[in-house]
């Protein structure tokens, strides 16, 4: 299908909609309430950042409360969970595209799809939990080769050991939740990973300190405290799919079946998205690890200001996946020009939302940092990290509106199918930052600050790429379902849409 354009729309990316099969006169309508606008953006988006908040105040409040037993402990918890969640990037990658189909098969009307869909997403993820679990042996020397002081790879070792349990659940999870945020059904997500955050958090106070009768447990206990609300996550999405109004009109409980064509189709899109998630998580791994070379003082100050940074980064993602639901339900409507809407509006709230909190972050950064020292420290290490830690705040500051571009129009062009795109630019900037974080330490020896600009500009470069492939518009004319109802009961694709 060919997008559709007008020489005389005011925006050459974005086609006239005064015209057309797809013309309504509500799209004249106001920012706000026209198709794809203001509010249509906002109800999708608000309960994914909220959503989103919850894992990150979840992590945020995690790491300040084992700042307040050391700031080793606060520091192994970062580097831990960073890699931690490197290993589960493939599987959760693709377990999260089953959003796209399920938002595709829904603006298609095709309900009977969504159940199917849902569940190949869970068969991928039990299919991998074996080699997630692999990584608990081989922690031991993976860690070691990051070269840290021997109290941080001990306390690294602890807190990255249990995690690993929690890392099956947590793609069924979301394998699961694509089952409602795929449909729009935003704030049943937001409800679910907000209630775990809270009970994530409570645990985390009483198996940290030992309260209610509990042994202090450290970063044990709040490596336990995030493996057992995964796990109580997963089972409260499991209940809520298989409801039987669900069963009736979405095949949620009839769907629950191996289906080799589908789960082709969604590790051909899919695994791309999981690899990109992959790359650009072990590039910022090995930027961390690096970092953490540099000195104690230095690997605490960055620990702080990633922690403070994702206070920015994971409502974007929010509003990230909102563009990626309704590029996909719009393209599913066979309505481009929708989707191209879609995305233009989310940046605007992300944009916004960026510009907020990088003028906090430069006018009053204490407001962020004063929570990680409450606890008894030694008054020269304090106002070392705090200083720090304050203008590496600065740089984040400077990254934000491009990180915002990146994460809108990525996640865009992924809504639509775009995913071997994505995966390129990723491999190429993944292993650039590596090798020039590497150099940066090792050879050149630039410090702290030469590390925070090559991150800084790394940003730049993505949010400018991606910036310049949604504007070409290749994206209009993908689908990642079939464009008419195939016989699944063979292996042939021939109904499917040729693979990009």
């Amino acid at each position: 299908m060919d997008s559709v354009t007008d020489a005389s729309s005011t925006n050459p990316y974005e086609p006239s909609v005064t015209s057309g099969p797809d013309y309504s006169p509500s799209d004249e309508q106001s920012w706000w309430r026209r198709p794809a606008g203001g509010r249509e953006v906002l109800t999708m988006a608000l309960p994914l950042v909220i959503s989103s908040l919850s894992w990150t105040v979840m992590t945020f409040v995690d790491r300040v409360l084992l700042a307040q037993q050391s700031g080793d402990a606060m520091t192994a918890a970062f580097a831990a969970g960073t890699v931690w969640f490197s290993t589960l990037c493939l599987p959760l990658g693709i377990a999260m595209y089953t959003s796209t189909f399920v938002s595709q098969y829904f603006g298609a009307g095709r309900n009977d799809r969504i159940g199917v869909a849902v569940w190949q997403g869970v068969w991928l993820a039990l299919a991998v939990s074996p080699f997630l679990l692999m990584a608990i042996p081989m922690a031991p020397a993976l860690f070691r080769l990051a070269g840290h002081s021997d109290s941080i790879t001990e306390l690294e070792l602890i807190y990255f050991q249990i995690l690993c349990w929690g890392g099956p659940p947590m793609v069924v999870a979301q394998a699961l939740a694509s089952f409602y945020s795929g449909r729009g059904k935003t704030s049943v997500v937001m409800v679910v990973d907000t209630s775990v955050a809270v009970l994530n958090l409570a645990l985390d106070w009483i198996w940290i300190f030992g309260y209610l009768g509990f042994p202090a447990m450290g970063i044990a206990g709040a490596a336990w405290a995030t493996v057992v609300s995964i796990w109580i996550k997963a089972l409260i999405y499991a209940i809520l799919v298989l409801q039987r109004k669900h069963q009736i009109e979405f095949g949620t409980l009839a769907g629950m079946r191996f289906d080799w064509p589908l789960f082709i189709r969604q590790i051909y899109y899919g695994g791309p998205s999981g690899l990109q998630l992959v790359l650009d998580v072990l590039g910022f791994t090995v930027f961390i690890v690096l970092t953490g070379r540099l000195g104690n003082i230095e690997a605490e100050a960055t620990t702080m200001a990633f922690s403070v940074s994702t206070l920015a980064f994971m409502p974007v993602w929010g509003f990230g996946m909102a563009a990626t639901i309704l590029v996909g339900q719009h393209l599913g409507e066979n309505r481009e020009h929708l989707a191209a809407r879609a995305t233009w509006t989310s940046l605007v709230f992300a944009l916004g939302y960026m510009a907020t909190i990088s003028l906090t972050y430069l006018a009053v950064p204490d407001l962020y940092l004063v929570p990680f020292f409450a606890g008894d420290r030694a008054a020269d290490t304090h106002a070392a990290v705090r200083a720090l830690a304050i203008t590496l705040l600065q740089f984040v500051a400077a990254y934000n509106l491009l990180d915002a571009t990146l994460m809108i129009f990525s996640s865009a062009i992924k809504g639509a199918g775009d995913t071997q795109f994505v995966l390129r630019v990723s491999v190429v900037m993944a292993i650039s930052l590596s090798v020039l974080s590497w150099m940066a330490v090792e050879w050149l020896k630039l410090g702290v600050f030469g590390c925070w600009t090559l991150i800084t500009l790394w940003v730049w470069v993505m949010g400018v790429v991606f910036l310049w492939r949604f504007l070409g518009g290749k994206w209009r004319t993908m689908r990642v379902i079939e464009q008419t109802p195939p016989d699944l009961s063979g292996t042939t694709l021939e109904t499917e849409p040729a693979l990009p």
